[in-house]
């Protein structure tokens, strides 16, 4: 039973095509992680698939009775306003104190519950969003670039905690990445964006590449991979080419080419 899906998804804001014949379907207890530049219409296709905007083409379905848990890429605090972790769990919908431990110990901040959101460090306010999120037992959990701002030891124990939920509560996950580099090595998939979907497919675990060691040390093992992809397409003259330095692009043609990860 597919969870969520689009087909032929397309997007205009002011005017501007964002995203154009997106086609996509989330199938129950898999992570797909989306990858692409800034400007490459991530975020607008995660409020396209949740309904937070509506498509000038094409049509987005989701199952029956679908739970959604959503953590944003970032939250705004206005520090003058008290509001603790706890209370911070509640709203809109209350949970007991039973339940908020229960998240937040899952989401490794047991002891956030009493503290101001606005003390709280990044990485310490991203888990207490996702234990917020998980409180509702979501089929389906979507996160929006939610280790922006963090160090790279912070974003694989972020990984990391991710892969465990969807091992322990069975949820589907699907990720936006703010790195086009850097993803999940936990995914099923991997999807490029840039307006488009330039390519997708299954990520290999980076063991032995050195720019993973040199980030991540040798002993890293599983949290983080690096990712190449080879598109099976131009972009064309008027798209320039976004995707960073080290996204090595082989672009023999399509017959050759496939998903590879170095």
């Amino acid at each position: 039973m597919t969870l969520l899906a689009a087909q032929n998804l397309s997007v205009r804001l002011g005017g501007t095509d964002i995203l154009s014949g997106i086609t996509l379907a989330l199938e129950p207890g898999e992570i797909v992680t989306i990858v692409g530049p800034n400007g490459s219409g991530k975020s607008t296709l995660l409020r396209a698939l949740l309904g937070l905007i509506s498509p000038a083409k094409g049509t987005v379905t989701r199952a029956k009775s679908l739970s959604i848990g959503y953590v944003p890429q970032r939250l705004h605090i206005d520090r003058p306003m008290p509001m603790t972790a706890r209370r911070f769990l509640s709203l809109p919908k209350r949970c007991t104190d039973a339940q908020a431990m229960d998240a937040l110990t899952r989401c490794g901040v047991a002891d956030a519950g009493p503290r101001q959101l606005a003390d709280l460090s990044g990485g310490q306010l991203q888990r207490v969003l996702l234990a917020r999120a998980l409180l509702n037992q979501p089929d389906l959990l979507i996160l929006d670039e939610p280790t922006q701002g963090l160090d790279q030891p912070g974003e694989a124990a972020f990984y990391t905690l991710i892969a465990e939920v969807r091992r322990d509560t069975g949820a589907a996950v699907l990720l936006v990445s703010h790195d086009l580099h850097v993803v999940m090595a936990a995914s099923d998939r991997v999807i490029c964006l840039n307006g488009h979907i330039c390519c997708e497919g299954a990520p290999d675990v980076v063991r032995e590449a050195p720019e993973y060691r040199a980030l991540f040390g040798a002993g890293t093992q599983g949290a983080l991979a690096l990712y190449r992809h080879d598109h099976d397409h131009s972009h064309g003259p008027d798209t320039p080419h976004e995707h960073g330095p080290n996204c090595d692009h082989d672009h023999t043609p399509a017959s050759a080419k496939k998903a590879a990860h170095v």
